[in-house]
């Protein structure tokens, strides 16, 4: 068993890291007004630099900025695609313990896209980091623009039929993915949370509450993923990463991938699948039966939402009981989510963090070399 030269590494990270406390103090200064547009950059440039070199020190291959630009994983890059407008509303995705986002999108024209600031955000990562690390950018997926609001926030004098929705964001997100590629982007994930959700009772039964079948929403988005990736060039590495809720350490939806394993892994042009295993309501490792060959599952198996670190040797028996269903070889380690979907962060310090990533690193080196 050796070292993976491509996405998805042994030892990966889904993408956000906790905010630094100079970046946090930056941010609120620019919300008032005491810091302008300029001297902001300025401080997120230099906390993603720092960020950037951590990663690096501590053997991670794959490199993020952490989405230190971010207020939030999945709005902020949708809010900047062509017919979309953010509003201050209720999600209507609700976390456990009744903890909401004030925020939500509404289609107010047609979906495309004609450029997007995170492109300079990539080009910024791309220039900064070392030869040898693979700058990463991280993009919610096509779903999530239906998932979050469904047909009531999509105007309907302008999309009377769905199916000219689900076509126009599939192809928007095309454009978007050639565009990151012509940026020099070769490891792009699609944050596709929705498949995960589509896996729970609940989540399905306030799907068919507001109109939505869910027994055929999950081949409608994966018909728009693969829209997206329609003529994606060879050597650009796509992953899926799926989970089931990560805002301030709450969650929203549980249940194992079984529904949707066989459509997952062989209907989607995907290299790589980000997958929750971190604890009972992600189900056990069954649906891997149906990963094909060539393809490679990332085994959430350490938590992001708590500083409670894992267990080398509990990390090492998990890897063993997953490849029961798949061979080893096929299988990397990561954290289960990001450390930080919104500004907001989870409920850990950042050693704590960091120290995650390192067990992830060693552990991976010792199980594959």
């Amino acid at each position: 068993m050796t070292t993976r030269t491509k996405p998805p590494f042994r030892a990966d990270m889904v993408g956000s890291l906790l905010r630094t406390a100079p970046l946090k103090q930056a941010r609120e200064a620019h919300a008032t007004g005491a810091l302008d547009d300029a001297a902001f950059k300025a401080i997120e440039d230099a906390e993603i630099r720092k960020l950037i070199g951590k990663q690096e020190a501590i053997g991670l291959k794959g490199v993020t900025d952490g989405e230190f630009r971010r207020a939030y994983w999945h709005f902020d890059f949708m809010e900047e695609l062509d017919g979309i407008e953010a509003i201050t509303a209720d999600s209507g995705m609700n976390f456990k313990g009744g903890v909401g986002i004030a925020k939500s999108l509404r289609i107010v024209g047609k979906v495309g896209f004609s450029g997007h600031p995170m492109i300079e955000h990539f080009k910024f990562l791309r220039d900064n980091v070392s030869p040898g690390s693979t700058p990463k950018m991280t993009i919610p997926g096509p779903s999530m623009l239906h998932y979050r609001g469904g047909r009531k926030m999509i105007n309907m004098g302008i999309y009377p039929q769905m199916e000219a929705f689900y076509g126009d964001v599939g192809a928007a997100y095309n454009k978007a993915v050639h565009a990151f590629y012509d940026a020099g982007c070769r490891y792009l994930q699609l944050d596709d949370i929705s498949f995960a959700y589509l896996c729970d009772p609940d989540q399905r039964e306030m799907l068919r509450a507001r109109g939505d079948d869910p027994e055929h929403q999950p081949e409608i988005y994966a018909a728009m993923v693969r829209a997206a990736l329609k003529d994606k060039p060879a050597d650009l590495a796509i992953t899926m990463h799926l989970c089931r809720g990560n805002f301030r350490s709450t969650f929203i939806a549980s249940g194992g991938y079984e529904p949707i394993a066989e459509l997952l892994f062989n209907t989607m042009p995907v290299d790589g699948y980000f997958m929750e295993w971190d604890n009972d309501r992600s189900g056990g490792f069954e649906p891997l039966r149906f990963l094909p060959k060539g393809k490679h599952v990332v085994l959430g198996l350490v938590t992001s939402k708590t500083g409670v670190l894992e267990s080398k040797d509990d990390l090492k028996r998990r890897i063993d009981e997953a490849s029961k269903f798949v061979a080893l070889d096929q299988l990397c380690l990561s954290p289960q989510c990001g450390f930080a979907s919104t500004e907001e962060g989870n409920t850990l310090a950042e050693d704590e963090q960091w120290r995650k990533l390192e067990l992830i690193v060693e552990t991976a080196r010792e199980v594959w070399g």
